[in-house]
């Protein structure tokens, strides 16, 4: 799928955070990220802000894409993989948001 980096909080477990979540899904899609610690301050987190224009984690950066928040990149994953039934934001045809 290609090179993937994960830029995520200091969190030692994979269960309290957001950062977390992505690193589970991740590993449940197989997918291989380097995992970036990034510092507690957010003023510290220069290299997330020269990718986002921001300072919140987690971001992924995969195939040289950078995709924020952690709902948005499951769902890109989701969408990456084929299964646009189950990414919220892709409408499906015949029916529509309301």
């Amino acid at each position: 799928m290609g090179e993937a980096v994960l830029y995520r909080c200091r969190t030692p477990t994979d269960r309290l955070c957001a950062c977390g979540r992505v690193a589970r899904e991740l590993r449940r899609r197989g997918i291989d990220a380097e995992e970036r610690r990034v510092p507690w301050r957010r003023s510290a987190r220069d290299d997330v802000d020269e990718l986002t224009g921001q300072t919140t984690v987690p971001v992924l950066v995969i195939q040289g894409e950078a995709i924020c928040d952690s709902r948005r990149i499951a769902e890109h994953l989701a969408w990456r993989d084929g299964e646009r039934e189950r990414a919220s934001s892709v409408e499906h045809e015949g029916s529509a948001r309301r």
